[in-house]
């Protein structure tokens, strides 16, 4: 992200190249209160009876290996762990609250697809049913799927409003044919008398792969040291990234490991709040969630490692540089912090 900008439009689109979604239309309903616990549990038993857990996360707070599914046979689909905000987290209520509905959308067992049982479960966390026919990608025709939170990012937050990027993995069934894919969803909040409500759903849309790639857009797919998630894979496939990115990829990839959560599509298209363009949606600047296997949110991790790493960022030419730190130096308005950049490193270039 960059400095704080305006709510965007996402418009709902595959990562990778899970199967061909279904559409579909869900009346409009109001936000209702949180159900309690009870509730959101006997909707989401069919889920777990089922082996499938009801959504996911590689990070189970900060502390937890981030969206890796366990491993299992052939035809069946990864065992996934839900994700929970950890410590240190600015607003950690509406990130969960986001996560939730990615969660129950993207994941359902053998007989539970399709868009009335996923209505079903929306209506079980006591959110507005009609998200559901803004899944777009999350809700493709299969038999079974299972879905992996990597990270979930803000997007933006305010006192009353927020934007929630929910990087996610996605596996889904048909007959004996298992596929791997997912998204990046830009989850729309408001705050109100009974907590964080959701509001929109914008998938991530990054665009069919290019014909060629630039030699730096392929050495950054194929370098061990830079982890991206299937959104931000499909941005780098589409052609439609810089070079000064994927330069400056391989250029802190050399000192340092790297997980990218966002880089051009999933993400507000002004910056959060304003009118202003992000540089994201223009294919100039990606994010990073956590450097050297230390998540960047996490208390624990070393003030040092994240203000060296700020730095060699703007080394690498960034003249946008966000994160939970203000560092004093560079050029004017070149480093900045706030809430939102409380969860990552923002790098963003000119061109």
């Amino acid at each position: 992200m960059s400095h704080p900008r305006a709510p965007s439009a996402g418009r709902p689109a595959l990562a990778c190249t899970p199967p061909e979604p279904v559409r579909h239309a869900a009346p409009c309903e109001s936000a209702a209160p949180p159900p309690g616990r009870r509730a959101v549990l006997g909707a989401l038993a069919g889920v777990a009876l089922a082996g499938v857990a009801p959504g996911a996360a590689g990070c189970s707070g900060v502390r937890a290996p981030a969206g890796r599914a366990t491993p299992s046979p052939a035809s069946a689909l990864p065992r996934t762990t839900p994700w929970r905000p950890g410590p240190g987290e600015v607003a950690p209520a509406a990130k969960l609250r986001a996560v939730q509905v990615v969660e129950v959308i993207g994941a359902w067992p053998e007989g539970h697809g399709g868009a009335a049982a996923a209505r079903t479960r929306v209506a079980a966390l006591g959110l507005p049913t009609a998200l559901v026919g803004q899944a777009g990608p999350l809700a493709p025709a299969a038999d079974q799927a299972a879905l992996q939170v990597v990270f979930a990012q803000y997007g933006g937050i305010l006192s009353r409003s927020a934007s929630v990027l929910v990087v996610c993995r996605q596996w889904t069934r048909r007959g004996g044919e298992v596929a791997s894919g997912g998204t990046t969803v830009d989850v729309r909040l408001s705050r109100g008398a009974h907590g964080w409500t959701v509001d929109a759903l914008r998938p991530a849309h990054p665009g069919p792969p290019a014909r060629a790639l630039p030699a730096d857009t392929r050495a950054a797919l194929s370098d061990a040291r830079i982890t991206l998630p299937p959104a931000a894979v499909a941005d780098l496939r589409g052609g439609r990234v810089h070079s000064s990115v994927t330069r400056a990829m391989r250029a802190l990839a050399r000192s340092h490991r790297i997980e990218v959560s966002v880089v051009r599509s999933g993400h507000p298209l002004d910056v959060f709040g304003t009118d202003r363009p992000s540089d994201h949606p223009r294919g100039r600047a990606f994010d990073v969630w956590r450097i050297d296997g230390h998540a960047v949110v996490d208390p624990s991790t070393s003030r040092s490692l994240i203000e060296r790493f700020m730095r060699d960022a703007a080394a690498a030419g960034s003249y946008n540089v966000g994160g939970p730190v203000l560092l004093t130096g560079g050029g004017p308005g070149q480093f900045f912090s706030d809430a939102t950049h409380h969860d990552h490193v923002h790098i963003g270039f000119r061109a």
